[in-house]
């Protein structure tokens, strides 16, 4: 019920007979008077402040809000996708199932209407939301696939990186790879740039690097992280890129064509990564003065862009934190857990 339509302090004693208005009553009442007016004003249009989201049953990878804002996605070890109403009761829509392997990462396209999976089983999977099938399953990888990304803009194409050490770029109209980038170590994360001319990797040698597409070959590498980079996730306006990794620090980079050299700007932390190794993954929030990272002490860290100052550090999971985002209309957060729970829950506004 929202905190407006509850009825005062006031009206529940002037319910009771007068023969009953005791000296106790008369003090509960009050006390219910300033517990519903001492709550902070609302936020966002959720039921409630914090919703819970149970269902897996395993460890959740993935986390995405779909781009119009009216669902949540998950997925995780169970090797399932859940589909979730946002707003209401926050219930289960549907399950898509195929995948043989844990789903290690997750995307909408940018239209909303499919989604895509990367998976310990080698493949990709190309999702119909609205029929809730599998329309694409795109092999080609000989490991473990730790990291999709779909085009922002244009016709859509995939990126995916994995344990046999290689970058695979993906037209989904076609049933191979059409371009095979091939680094020297483990690849966990990668991400489009907002033209899609370039691909930004990050993997278990620390560097992230940016390869040109017409060139098939690395521009640049961007050295500063000291352990395994585990995720990456680009700017609402295409400039930077974000990346998580095993060093506990959170840095933005600048990835315009004519940056200094230093093109780290920003180093975030707070944060922690634990012997569990997860890839732990990171998000924007739409107007790009907010970011936020998974994290393995169990706590949801919000930090503000501009001051690198933490806004929020948010308990409730149970485990490691692996993924988070940003709704993309309202001030609202997600996380996924190894807890195999989802929590949402309102923020405020900026």
């Amino acid at each position: 019920m929202p905190i407006a339509d509850k009825r005062k302090g006031d009206d529940i004693l002037s319910l009771v007979p007068a023969s009953k208005k005791t000296r106790n009553e008369v003090v509960f009442s009050s006390r219910e008077k300033a517990v519903v007016q001492s709550g902070p004003p609302r936020t966002s249009s959720l039921n409630s402040p914090t919703m819970l989201l149970e269902g897996h049953q395993g460890d959740i990878f993935s986390v995405e809000f779909h781009p119009e804002g009216q669902y949540l996605a998950s997925s995780g070890f169970d090797r399932q996708i859940f589909l979730w109403n946002v707003y209401g009761e926050c219930e289960n829509l549907s399950v898509l199932t195929g995948h043989s392997g844990a789903i290690l990462e997750m995307h909408f396209s940018t239209d909303g209407n499919t989604l895509f999976t990367a998976s310990t089983d080698t493949t990709l999977g190309i999702w119909d939301i609205m029929a809730g099938t599998r329309i694409k399953k795109l092999k080609g990888h000989t490991s473990f696939v730790n990291s999709v990304c779909g085009t922002r803009r244009g016709v859509t194409q995939l990126c995916s990186g994995g344990d046999d050490s290689t970058i695979r770029i993906w037209d989904p109209r076609k049933k191979t790879h059409c371009h095979l980038l091939n680094n020297t170590y483990q690849v966990t994360a990668v991400a489009f740039n907002d033209t899609a001319e370039q691909v930004i990797s990050g993997g278990i040698d620390n560097d992230l690097k940016v390869w040109d597409l017409r060139k098939n070959e690395i521009l640049y590498k961007m050295k500063g992280h000291t352990d395994t980079v585990t995720g990456l996730a680009l700017s609402p306006d295409g400039s930077y890129i974000l990346s998580n990794a095993m060093d506990n620090s959170l840095r933005i980079w600048d990835i315009r064509p004519f940056a200094p050299f230093e093109r780290c700007t920003k180093v975030f932390s707070g944060h922690q990564h634990n012997f569990e190794k997860n890839l732990l993954r990171c998000a924007w929030s739409t107007d790009g003065s907010r970011v936020s990272c998974g994290s393995s002490d169990r706590f949801h860290y919000i930090w503000d862009t501009n001051s690198r100052r933490i806004l929020y550090k948010l308990p409730g999971h149970n485990g490691s934190i692996n993924d988070v985002d940003f709704h993309p209309k309202e001030p609202i957060i997600c996380s996924g857990s190894s807890d195999k729970q989802i929590y949402i829950g309102e923020i405020e506004d900026q």
